[in-house]
């Protein structure tokens, strides 16, 4: 029969033990971030252009402001408009985004093939470029788009018409009310190589503001309050 020293010392063995096994956390660490909670009342186009953005096909249809802490991202017409910013980030595994729809798309159904959406955040993946799937379409690296939807599903990879090879669109989340601040947090490096069967991961090479409002009444108004890039 165990006296009480060895009682209490069978117990402290086990005490050491469990904490050998208890995993060693780390601290998430973020990587790159626009916070937008401190910008002026008032246009943004000025910020974008010294903060090296590039507007692509309708881009510059996009009106653009910020307001109250927030970029505004408005369209009155049925576009498909990108504001990109070519980076290099390295070692991000998620992104965080708090943001919101004002104003949906009513025509947006990715159910029923209707594939536009009020806002998307678009991240690109290192620089080889993957076939389009047509010869009219250019090229580009690997994609993951994250949107905003009210007829959507979570979880969902979905593809569009191009890019089949190297692009998927979730919805994260889905059916949020109008002016409600949203935060989704993504993993982007466990969606990348699930959905695009690699074991590693390039480094995050743009990300972009798309708005696509093609075969919509075109009238939509989207908010961000910040984006942040998170490792590991």
């Amino acid at each position: 029969m165990m006296n009480s020293g060895q009682r209490f010392s069978i117990l402290m063995f086990g005490l050491f033990l469990s904490l050998l096994l208890v995993p060693i956390l780390t601290q998430a660490e973020t990587v790159y971030r626009l916070d937008f909670s401190k910008q002026k009342n008032g246009n943004a186009a000025d910020w974008f252009a010294k903060n090296d953005f590039k507007f692509q096909n309708d881009g510059d249809e996009i009106k653009a402001r910020f307001e109250n802490g927030k970029l505004l991202l408005e369209i009155d017409d049925d576009i498909n408009g990108l504001i990109t910013k070519e980076v290099r980030i390295e070692g991000a595994t998620k992104v965080r985004i708090e943001w919101g729809v004002n104003r949906y798309l009513k025509e947006a159904n990715w159910e029923n093939g209707v594939l536009r959406e009020a806002i998307g955040f678009i991240v690109s993946f290192g620089d080889e470029k993957i076939s389009s799937g047509s010869f009219v379409v250019p090229n580009v690296p690997y994609f993951i788009v994250i949107f905003l939807g009210q007829h959507a599903i979570e979880g969902k990879a979905y593809l569009g018409k191009y890019y089949k090879k190297g692009g998927r669109y979730f919805c994260s989340p889905c059916g949020s009310k109008p002016g409600q601040t949203v935060v989704t947090e993504f993993n982007l490096a466990e969606t990348f190589k699930n959905q695009f069967k690699k074991s590693t991961v390039p480094f995050i090479s743009g990300f972009s503001f798309e708005i696509d409002a093609r075969d919509t009444d075109g009238n939509s108004q989207v908010f961000i309050k910040s984006i942040s890039f998170i490792s590991p």
